[in-house]
């Protein structure tokens, strides 16, 4: 019997983007009578990629999951639940009713959930096995955490385990791991010696990281503003803002990444504050994209200034 290859474009870098890539290979082996071999791609919103290339869809089946919508016909399935999902509309509308194999929930908390869901609703597949993880990815990708404080703790090898995907979640990580979800535990594969052994450097890394922030950390009314454009980030430091500030509602980072600038968006959720903004619409109109409460946006590092006016202009919105 011949394999049928099936590609697997997944959000990189990113807990849920992986956990959504096990979770499809789940659902689609479980549909499949025939022999599939799967490649798992690590797909990121840099300056030079705002949708898949083509050329990278090259299977028999390919999936988009936890990414934005590439328009083309080589694509087999497609899940995300990030309002940005679509370029417009009438993408969407267009792409919904033209497959039975593309699902779409901006409601939902993660793509994770949303797969399991549809697995077990549309296709009668168990994910029960997965309960854990899927859980796990549902907490980590929805922030569904009691505090700032707990959000930052790693003592969990699961939370270790997403920092280091955060920070070497590329292609090879995702063949290497995407596979393990499905056959043990994901403490178990938190604690292996390959995760572990990258995790070392970056729990090192991480308190050199949430020191930097508390140093160059500005107050600017509603928001907290974090500079960190002049070496590149070695450990995620995301929720640390709230952790040192835990009285702003917005935060905005500046971020020197390996290949380009982030500006990271997003609501405090445990400021006892109203949200007031759309984040992802924020983000959405300087090419990048999001969710309502949390965003981001890429540019390249040959353009530091307009870099750091994007984010002035974005604190001054927040405020307004």
């Amino acid at each position: 019997m011949v394999d049928r290859k099936v590609v697997v474009a997944a959000h990189g870098h990113c807990f849920d983007g992986l956990v959504s890539a096990a979770m499809f290979t789940h659902l689609r082996s479980a549909l499949s009578q025939s022999s599939l071999r799967f490649r798992y791609l690590s797909c990121g919103y840099g300056p030079n990629m705002q949708t898949i290339p083509q050329k990278w869809l090259s299977g028999d089946e390919n999936a988009i999951v936890d990414f934005r919508y590439t328009p083309t016909d080589k694509l087999t399935w497609y899940f995300d639940h990030h309002i940005t999902a679509f370029a417009s509309d009438i993408e969407r509308d267009h792409a919904l009713a033209g497959s039975q194999r593309f699902f779409y929930d901006a409601a939902c908390t993660s793509c994770t959930k949303l797969i399991a869901r549809v697995g077990q609703e549309r296709f009668g597949v168990r994910f029960d096995r997965f309960a854990e993880l899927c859980q796990w990815a549902d907490k980590i990708d929805s922030a569904q955490f009691a505090s700032a404080i707990e959000a930052i703790d790693k003592s969990s090898p699961v939370m270790q385990l997403s920092a280091v995907i955060e920070q070497h979640g590329d292609a090879d990580f995702y063949q290497l791991v995407a596979p393990q979800l499905l056959e043990v535990p994901v403490e178990e594969v938190a604690l292996s010696a390959k995760v572990q052994a990258l995790w070392a450097p970056i729990a090192a890394a991480t308190e050199r990281t949430q020191a930097r922030i508390e140093r160059v950390l500005e107050q600017r009314d509603d928001v907290a503003y974090v500079d960190l454009h002049t070496e590149t980030m070695q450990a995620g430091g995301k929720f640390v803002t709230y952790a040192i500030a835990p009285e702003c509602v917005y935060s905005v980072a500046v971020i020197r990444m390996r290949q380009h600038f982030k500006i990271s968006v997003g609501y405090n959720p445990w400021c006892n504050k109203p949200r007031r903004h759309d984040i992802a619409a924020i983000c959405q109109r300087h090419g990048g994209g999001g969710h309502p409460v949390v965003g981001a946006v890429s540019l390249p590092l040959d353009r530091l200034p307009e870099t750091l006016k994007l984010a002035r202009d974005i604190v001054e919105e927040l405020n307004g």
